[in-house]
């Protein structure tokens, strides 16, 4: 069972990223076809399973990250073809900018931050829970 205060935390980072899903879903959901396996977008059980996008995050302690703890997401296309570099870098500088828009308004008057984390993102900072 999870503490109640990180789980409240870890659900307005969900409805962050389960809205930014929206959006690209919106914008870009039919620029490729679905993975045969995927369910269209509002049939799967949270936006992160259906549709063309996968929004998904995790913490991590950072262990062997320069940045150090954090939580951990990375924008994943659910599709068989090949997404070129340009579309990629686009959605992902959206999904950048969106969450710096979104974040003081969740968490506000908190320092969080985003960087590339490896070949990830990370949303680091000001983590504390109350």
């Amino acid at each position: 069972m999870k503490n109640p205060l990180l789980q409240k935390w870890e659900d307005k980072l969900q409805g962050i990223f389960d809205r930014i899903d929206d959006q690209l879903e919106e914008k870009y959901g039919d620029a490729y076809p679905l993975r045969f396996n995927r369910p269209a977008r509002g049939c799967g059980v949270t936006p992160d399973t259906d549709g063309l996008f996968e929004l998904g995050f995790s913490f991590s302690l950072g262990l062997t990250s320069q940045i150090g703890p954090g939580y951990v997401f990375k924008v994943k296309v659910a599709t068989m073809n090949r997404v070129s570099s340009d579309f990629m870098e686009k959605v992902e500088n959206e999904v950048i900018d969106m969450l710096k828009a979104e974040l003081p308004k969740e968490f506000p008057n908190r320092d969080l931050n985003i960087a590339k984390d490896g070949k990830n993102y990370k949303i680091y900072g000001d983590l504390d829970l109350n």
